[in-house]
């Protein structure tokens, strides 16, 4: 056996027994807010033996990826020295497209990317910011994850009978998504398709048929139009709490009112880039500005984060003069364009 082989198993067996020695991606979760986004399930297998998951968006992998390139990247990567590595590629960000295939799309590279990163030499895996990334904080510990499509259930056997259908009474979804399925036991849906429900499999899994097919197929890939008989899951589904914001677009051409749900409490304080990121995604605009109206009437242009918490202070503050659903939080958006001024100190 080679020295170096020898000093290298050495130099792994001193290592702490939590220290992350592998991590794939088991699953992608949505999250609903004044920002949708997308966050990565990720399952951890520590040099102990133990095993759990954590949950890091995209933008975690890429501060990571810079923190460790300005400290060990060397400036030639064909000559790294004693105290530098040579990274693996991160998957570099896209701007443009649907969010879910993006976080979709991602999954091998970062997978390979993070084999990489725990493979590199056993002193690199002592970097505090990588230790820290791989930890399961307490948030990450108490969120029970909904699906993990990528640690399959237990398979299945098919079933040889094809159930008759009933178009108006059976329970039954609609794909929201293409999925591939993976073997002879799950479905493979498109988008649009309806499914007929059979069963439950687990909380996140269900049997149907479609195309004189029948198999399993993850939940989060539908939409239910009518639920299974006494389906405890799907009460879980309904029991989320949505709140709605009121907002008016204010152009030349009139005034535009939405309701947006989001999934948040009324009593949150979202960032103003939440607010300014969401609002051009309702509108389809991109040269915004967010205001509020004060008592007096007047509108006040929002810049800050600051901003926001007086926006919040003072609608508050007039809550009881203004009816609203219990829903409904009590403050509410004006959108104007950027470069439109002549909406100041006017009245609607």
């Amino acid at each position: 056996m080679a020295l170096q082989q020898l000093r290298d198993e050495s130099d792994f067996e001193q290592l702490p027994h939590n220290v992350a020695v592998s991590a794939t991606v088991a699953d992608t979760e949505e999250k609903k807010g004044f920002i949708d986004y997308f966050r990565f399930v990720i399952e951890v297998k520590t040099k102990g033996g133990s095993k759990y998951f954590i949950y890091r968006r995209y933008r975690q992998f890429f501060s990571l990826h810079e923190s460790l390139a300005a400290r060990y990247a060397p400036e030639e990567p064909e000559k790294p020295g004693p105290n530098t590595c040579v990274l693996p590629a991160l998957p570099g960000k896209v701007f443009i497209g649907n969010k879910r295939e993006i976080a979709e799309g991602r999954i091998p590279e970062l997978n390979t990317y993070m084999k990489g990163l725990l493979g590199l030499p056993t002193w690199f895996l002592l970097d505090e910011a990588l230790r820290m990334f791989f930890y399961q904080t307490d948030q990450d510990s108490q969120h029970q994850p909904r699906a993990l499509r990528r640690l399959r259930p237990p398979t299945r056997k098919v079933k040889s009978v094809k159930p008759k259908m009933d178009l108006f009474s059976s329970p039954r979804a609609e794909a929201m998504f293409d999925f591939r399925g993976n073997g002879k036991a799950e479905l493979k849906l498109k988008k649009g398709e309806v499914i007929f429900l059979l069963q439950r499999v687990n909380a996140d899994w269900l049997e149907g048929t479609v195309n004189n097919q029948t198999g399993i197929f993850p939940q989060s890939f539908v939409k239910i139009i009518k639920p299974l008989p006494d389906d405890d899951a799907e009460g879980e589904c309904q029991g989320h709490t949505y709140s709605c914001l009121r907002c008016l677009l204010l152009s030349p051409s009139g005034v535009d009112t939405r309701d947006v749900c989001v999934q948040e409490d009324l009593t949150i304080q979202p960032t103003y880039r939440e607010l300014l990121s969401r609002m051009r995604d309702v509108f389809k605009v991109s040269d915004v500005a967010l205001n509020y109206r004060d008592p007096e009437g007047d509108l006040i242009r929002v810049l800050d984060d600051e901003d926001v918490q007086l926006m919040i202070q003072e609608s508050r503050g007039q809550q009881a003069k203004v009816n609203r659903p219990v829903n409904q939080f009590p403050w509410q958006l004006y959108v104007t364009l950027a470069s439109d001024f002549s909406v100041y100190n006017t009245e609607a």
